[in-house]
């Protein structure tokens, strides 16, 4: 299945892009030239993986019939010091909050996601190291 999306200058540093019927703008800081009129491109990455990997989650999760009161993925990405600037490495931590959550079926769903779903993890993977936390409560 092949996948475009098209990106569209608006003006000055900014583009704005249709993705599946939802705008999503980005642009440069004022300290790049830009207006900060919206997203940066390389925080999406950081974004893309934890949308993917939060939906495997949940879903997993759902299967399983684990129940949790809350989710908060985090993703940290250490860029490099020189240019191009990308990120060396990326950490996603599971904040889970619940009662009585079953850490075996946790860790599960996060592996399965990590090792067999998430293509955008996947892909990463393939580039630079990705670690997996998990936080409860």
């Amino acid at each position: 299945m092949k996948t475009t999306v098209d990106l569209k200058w608006i003006e000055n540093m900014a583009f704005e892009s249709n993705v599946g019927g939802h705008s999503i703008r980005i642009d440069a800081g004022e300290e790049h030239g830009g207006d900060n009129s919206g997203h940066r491109p390389k925080p999406l990455m950081l974004l893309a993986l934890a949308g993917c990997t939060g939906m495997d989650i949940t879903s997993m999760l759902k299967k399983m019939r684990v129940k949790f009161d809350d989710l908060t993925i985090s993703v940290e990405g250490e860029l490099t010091d020189e240019d191009p600037k990308y990120y060396k490495e990326m950490t996603v931590i599971y904040h889970f909050i619940g009662e009585d959550l079953p850490m075996a079926k946790l860790e599960r769903a996060v592996k399965l996601s990590e090792e067999q779903y998430c293509g955008v993890s996947a892909l990463y993977q393939l580039a630079i190291p990705v670690h997996f936390k998990i936080k409860v409560n």
